[in-house]
């Protein structure tokens, strides 16, 4: 009977620790869940309460959140975003951005076209439902009201005056504000490092190989009404500057102030330049060189051109576009010349 008794006891004093564990599980269980629920409120709190404002071509622009699906009417902005590891959800003139463009970063297949840069499909940027929509003041300013309908627009003036006056360094105050917006101004940070870290690498490959002090004119040429035409680049824009930051000098001068960044001519023009090297960019299907000008002696008896001192790039060096282009810019024109010697 004694024993009976002591079993009982000791089963009851296991069963009293047993409920007290379980107690204490639970409540710690139960502010786990609490400390769980007040976090994600938290954060929750914090992307609504983030609240922007910057000023863009238009005026002010105030941004609530952080915005995930942006809609870019204008092919730089559209690299801008990739370079900070987004991705838009539309793009205008999407296909035929890789013919131009090509940064190593091809745009998945949920990316959505909207049209053209020039000609925006507004019932293709609503369909999206963007929280953002980027554009360009000398292409959208007539619809900006129809796209704020849609969502909150930022527009910026890369070819104002304002801008005219150092288009690299607006490229980079565009990139930077676009990061700021997207919550990435650290990974921005990296991005331009990262860039500046190009240029020099290779200005050093140029001096490893001889040739260090450069004196060129770079053109992006087409045809334009069946005539030959060269975009020869001006100390303002955004090329000159990458190739100036390579140790290269540009002998093409401009008496005015080039909002685009280059003067649009003839190849006559060259004429004056011909102890430099010559730079073009083209598009393999409209090579004028190759074709238009061919057997013209005002192309073929170019000092340049008989010294072997022209360099052709791929058409998709893109000479208007943000820090991943201007890198690709860099290595292309490092390569072309080294590959030639």
């Amino acid at each position: 009977m004694k024993k009976i008794w002591v079993f009982a006891l000791v089963f009851l004093i296991m069963l009293l620790a047993a409920c007290s564990n379980n107690e204490t599980d639970n409540s710690d269980e139960s502010e786990m869940n609490e400390e769980t629920t007040e976090d994600a409120t938290e954060d929750s709190s914090s992307e609504e309460e983030r609240s922007i404002t910057i000023e863009d071509a238009m005026g002010e622009v105030t941004i609530d959140g952080t915005p995930q699906k942006i809609v870019v009417l204008e092919w730089t902005y559209a690299e801008d975003l990739q370079a900070l590891g987004m991705e838009p959800v539309g793009v205008a003139g999407l296909d035929s951005y890789g013919d131009w463009v090509d940064v190593g970063i091809p745009f998945s297949d949920s990316v959505e076209n909207v049209g053209t840069r020039a000609e925006p499909n507004l019932e293709a940027i609503s369909r999206l439902e963007p929280d953002l929509i980027i554009g360009v003041q000398f292409r959208h300013e007539a619809i900006a009201d129809q796209l704020e309908q849609i969502a909150p627009t930022v527009m910026f003036a890369p070819y104002s005056e304002e801008a005219a006056q150092d288009q690299y360094q607006n490229m980079i105050d565009e990139f930077n504000t676009i990061a700021e917006i997207v919550d990435k101004e650290v990974e921005a940070e990296q991005v331009l490092s990262d860039m500046e870290a190009t240029f020099e690498e290779q200005r050093a490959r140029l001096e490893e190989n001889g040739q260090s002090n450069i004196n060129y004119v770079i053109t992006q040429a087409f045809t334009s009404q069946n005539t030959p035409t060269l975009r020869l680049f001006t100390d303002n824009s955004m090329v000159a500057r990458i190739m100036n930051n390579m140790g290269m000098t540009n002998s093409y001068e401009s008496e005015n102030l080039e909002i685009y960044g280059y003067t649009s001519t003839t190849v006559e023009t060259l004429q004056n330049y011909q102890d430099a090297h010559f730079f073009y960019i083209v598009q393999e299907e409209d090579n004028i060189f190759e074709n238009q000008l061919a057997g013209n002696p005002a192309w073929e008896n170019l000092s340049f051109v008989e010294e072997g001192r022209t360099y052709q790039m791929p058409g998709s060096t893109w000479t208007f576009g943000g820090p991943l282009s201007a890198e690709v810019l860099a290595k292309q024109v490092a390569d072309s010349v080294i590959e030639q010697q």
